[in-house]
């Protein structure tokens, strides 16, 4: 008999057929009026489940005994609970790597685009402003030549730095868990304590994952360390940020700019004081938001799952203590 598989994220009809083959297959569209409703009732049959954007609290999941794995359609693993899932037994797989160039793209976009203003002054265009040749007031500022300081020196980091030195001849320094010899020559980059990093920077690139280390990383002190001239860019999560010192810095020319993927809520609150400012580019987490690398990191998931509920160990795992004590 067929595992029961349960995928509540869409996915192309050739990936569809990659799981029917294997699986009892069925899709729950948790946007549907009863989506949640209908999971919680399938849930007590499920051994597999693939999907994104949705919460999987202890409490949904005690309501699927026999569940032997997830298949994450994301990197982030912030939204569920490992210690849970190692008492259950359950394997957890993620989709890294695919989505590195994306993201690092959509941060160097953020980066330009409030540097030079994209957003602002194609606005002022469309509104039939533009009536004379720019004068200061609508300066922006150069990249090229700048220092970029990174937070986090991960695979998207990297990705991020070569842009920077190779692409716009830009300083990088990082600060991390340690100093990476290999990137230092590489980029050119310098590895430094995060007080340090962020008195010397003109950008502020953030990628690293959100964890209880990670949460509010970026304070008002740390904030204030930034050169008034500086522009901050956040493709990680939100709550790495201190989202109220951040606008507060912000609302009080504190920090040139901001270009901001990710908020701590999600969709951001149309009242948000950010969505007002003229110097913040805020986009709707769209860091992989592209048809090439969302159908990669579905492929991702499917290979991790057909792996896991196969009995082989999945290339992406965020829990290897449960596949070891399976073993």
């Amino acid at each position: 008999m067929k595992k029961k598989v349960i995928h509540y994220k869409a996915l192309s009809p050739a990936l569809t057929a990659r799981l029917e083959q294997a699986f009892d297959l069925e899709y729950i569209d948790l946007k549907a009026p009863g989506g949640e409703a209908r999971l919680r009732e399938r849930l007590p049959e499920a051994q597999g489940l693939l999907g994104s954007s949705f919460k999987l609290t202890p409490e949904l999941l005690d309501l699927a005994p026999r569940l032997e794995a997830i298949a994450s359609v994301s990197v982030g693993f912030d939204s569920y609970d490992l210690p849970y899932l190692e008492r259950r037994g359950i394997l957890l797989c993620n989709t890294p790597d695919v989505l590195t160039e994306s993201v690092a793209d959509a941060a160097f976009a953020l980066l330009l685009a409030t540097a030079r203003r994209i957003v602002e002054l194609a606005d002022w265009v469309r509104a039939g402003q533009w009536q004379a040749s720019l004068g200061e007031a609508h300066f922006g500022c150069d990249v090229h030549g700048k220092t970029l300081g990174l937070v986090g020196m991960g695979r998207i980091g990297q990705a991020i730095a070569r842009r920077a030195h190779l692409g716009f001849g830009m300083s990088v320094t990082y600060t991390a868990h340690a100093a990476k010899p290999e990137v230092d020559e590489r980029y050119g980059a310098r590895f430094l304590p995060l007080p340090e990093l962020l008195a010397s920077c003109d950008f502020l690139c953030v990628s690293v994952p959100l964890s209880a280390e990670t949460h509010h990383l970026l304070g008002a002190a740390e904030l204030a360390r930034l050169p008034a001239h500086a522009i901050l860019v956040n493709v990680s999560r939100g709550p790495v940020i201190d989202e109220t010192a951040l606008i507060a810095a912000l609302q009080e020319g504190r920090l040139r700019g901001a270009g901001l993927d990710v908020f701590d809520r999600e969709p951001v609150a149309p009242d948000s004081p950010l969505l007002r400012l003229p110097n913040v580019v805020p986009t709707p987490h769209l860091g992989s938001a592209t048809h090439e690398t969302r159908e990669a990191m579905a492929r991702c998931a499917v290979d991790n799952l057909l792996a896991a509920l196969s009995g082989q160990r999945p290339a992406n795992l965020v829990n290897p203590q449960v596949w070891q004590s399976r073993q």
